[in-house]
């Protein structure tokens, strides 16, 4: 069985087992994605324990159930697998004093976990072009265990077209894009640091999570983790127009 096709049964079942077996606590969602082999390191698992999913999903919806969740403006929350599948993508790329960009920010909860694997030494940055979006993420994280770096300012949240990246911090040691490029946005890469990583979904109706890998001359080299389905990465007029 090749690499794609296992991580798919894998999932398959770990979505059978959360259909059957309500998950109702955060350490708990984090356990089985541990059983299951999609949390690897025990750095992903702490982050993942620290900081509380169910702080940033919308009232009244289920936030440990392995599950995309809604949370407005045509936007949703990615599901606590591929949540998990980043952050182990991108580990090596979040160590205490790096720089990270998360495009397309959303409720926020990436953007924490990547501020608490960087550390107050570090900078973590969200993007979102939608400002309502920016102000929820913002309330979330001052929720969460992470509310200390956004006080401090190695932790923010930005209003802008993530398509262009964020320049004022660059360059990003990692760089994550929470939706689907029709093709990877060339202002990602430039702003990406040689030795830097981004991971990317692209494509429409059919998606490939892009591992993206800038080296030391500057060159990149691409490669397709697993097939993934996101919401496009768009404007912010296309977007809320559905």
């Amino acid at each position: 069985m090749n690499p794609k096709s296992k991580l798919n049964l894998i999932l398959h079942k770990v979505q059978q087992y959360w259909s059957g077996n309500a998950v109702n606590q955060n350490k708990g969602m984090v356990e089985n994605l541990q059983r299951y082999g999609i949390i690897q390191s025990r750095k992903v698992a702490e982050v993942m324990e620290t900081i509380d999913r169910g702080l940033f999903v919308p009232n009244g919806t289920p936030p440990y159930v392995d599950s995309p969740i809604p949370i407005g403006y045509n936007a949703t929350i990615s599901a606590p697998h591929m949540h998990a599948t980043c952050l182990q993508l991108l580990e090596e790329n979040l160590q205490p004093g790096m720089h990270a960009l998360d495009v397309g920010s959303g409720t926020g909860y990436l953007t924490a976990c990547f501020a608490m694997m960087v550390g107050p030494q570090g900078r973590a940055i969200g993007v979102e072009h939608i400002p309502e979006l920016v102000s929820s993420s913002t309330e979330n994280i001052q929720k969460s265990a992470a509310a200390s770096l956004l006080k401090d300012g190695s932790l923010s949240v930005y209003s802008g077209d993530g398509r262009q990246g964020w320049p004022e911090f660059a360059p990003y040691d990692a760089i994550h894009v929470g939706a689907a490029a029709k093709e990877i946005p060339q202002p990602l890469i430039d702003q990406l640091k040689p030795g830097g990583r981004m991971v990317i979904p692209v494509g429409v109706l059919f998606q490939d999570l892009q591992v993206v890998d800038k080296n030391s001359d500057g060159s990149v080299s691409i490669r397709t983790e697993t097939s993934v389905r996101y919401v496009p990465l768009t404007s912010k007029e296309a977007q809320l127009q559905g």
